[in-house]
């Protein structure tokens, strides 16, 4: 884990405490209450929304849901990496920008537990398929109500909540896409249940991307990894394309340390080849084909993003090589095409049309970006000059 993301987790984690008396408190998110009627109680979530959220350039897009198990536990830190990894501040951009939503706790172990575990004393264990159905049929909803979602969703868990959320994965219907189990409890999980569990798997399990960190238990190691690794190469077995999925075991973590390590690498093995620089970029065309690679293996339509595109093609167009600027045309309408309602596309490719000389294609693109936004103070400024 490199000295970076260290120090960054160090600071998420005390980031709600920061306080000044001459400067406002630093915002990483808002507490929101929401009643179930599926558990009949009020559930409370936390949320984060990407820098760019606000953003004018920005309010077209619609950003991929994180949703965090164990919230009021992981959110801080989660909220940090993803931040780190997907911000323009930073540059990183290994992952997209994505809203990140924390569950807190009520009860782990009814919540969590998928089936019915029978004790000698009454327990009320086994409601993990209703703590799921309020994830998807009343938490999900709502968000996509009052935020720019897109249907594009990761779960996270970690021990308890990583045990439901390697059984949300092998349900044969589920609105997620991708699944990062960190160290799940798999104690009420014997044999016999567990390869009934496989035998259910259908092929649209095996659609989704499922990444499962294992940690280093000290004497009780054995019995944990073994469970791990029989659910892992019993899923790979049953998988008869690729297998999306990634088993890692972290030897100088144990239970507690895993979590904030397991999830960058698991952020990151999620979305491999995200984060191409604008510098291994040879031609349009090898950018098309690697982002549609990488929407084939996450089932979903990942577009190279905005902001890479319009980087190449400004790197291009201050190119003193006329084939450069040209070619540099070429990627700024494929910005507008695969983003049609951003004005900043088209204001870019009216810039890149004023460059090469074009006065009225330059002008007409101008004039779409001010359609888009009206108070594009560039665009304005642009056509006052063209057209005098």
């Amino acid at each position: 884990m490199n000295k970076n993301l260290i120090v960054l987790l160090f600071l998420c984690m005390g980031i709600g405490q920061i306080k000044s008396q001459d400067t406002e408190s630093i915002m990483l998110g808002t507490k929101h209450t929401l009643h179930s009627n599926i558990l009949n109680e009020d559930r409370g979530y936390w949320i984060s929304l990407p820098d760019s959220y606000n953003d004018d350039r920005s309010s077209h897009k619609r950003y991929p849901v994180l949703i965090i198990l164990d919230g009021n536990i992981h959110f801080k830190s989660i909220v940090g990496v993803v931040n780190y990894l997907s911000s323009d501040a930073y540059r990183s951009w290994k992952i997209p920008e994505m809203i990140v939503v924390g569950v807190t706790n009520v009860d782990r172990r009814r919540d969590y537990t998928p089936d019915k575990v029978i004790t000698v004393r009454e327990n009320n264990s086994g409601g993990g398929e209703r703590f799921l159905s309020f994830l998807e049929d009343e938490l999900i909803p709502e968000l996509d109500s009052h935020y720019r979602t897109a249907p594009y969703r990761i779960l996270f868990g970690h021990s308890l909540s990583a045990l439901l959320t390697t059984y949300a994965y092998m349900k044969e219907k589920s609105l997620f896409s991708a699944f990062i189990a960190v160290d799940p409890s798999f104690g009420t999980w014997d044999v016999e249940t567990m390869d009934k569990k496989l035998e259910a798997v259908t092929d649209r399990s095996f659609k989704r991307y499922f990444y499962l960190a294992t940690a280093n238990w000290g004497k009780r190691n054995i019995r944990n990894r073994d469970r791990h690794v029989r659910l892992f190469e019993g899923l790979n077995s049953k998988c008869e394309g690729p297998f999306l999925a990634k088993m890692e075991y972290f030897e100088n973590e144990n239970h507690a340390s895993v979590a904030p390590i397991a999830f960058y690498n698991g952020i990151s093995n999620i979305f491999e080849g995200y984060g191409i620089s604008y510098r291994e970029v040879k031609s349009k065309e090898q950018l098309i084909q690697h982002f549609q690679s990488i929407s084939r293996r996450l089932s979903w339509d990942f577009r190279p993003p905005e902001q890479l595109v319009n980087r190449i093609g400004y790197s291009l167009l201050r190119s003193r090589n006329g084939h450069d600027k040209s070619t540099a045309l070429s990627y700024f309408i494929l910005n507008t095409e695969n983003f049609p309602n951003s004005f900043n596309a088209f204001d870019s490719l009216g810039e890149a049309y004023e460059a090469l000389g074009d006065k009225k294609k330059a002008i007409d693109n101008y004039e779409k970006s001010l359609e888009l936004n009206p108070k594009n103070e560039h665009a304005l400024m642009k056509l006052s000059e063209l057209k005098s």
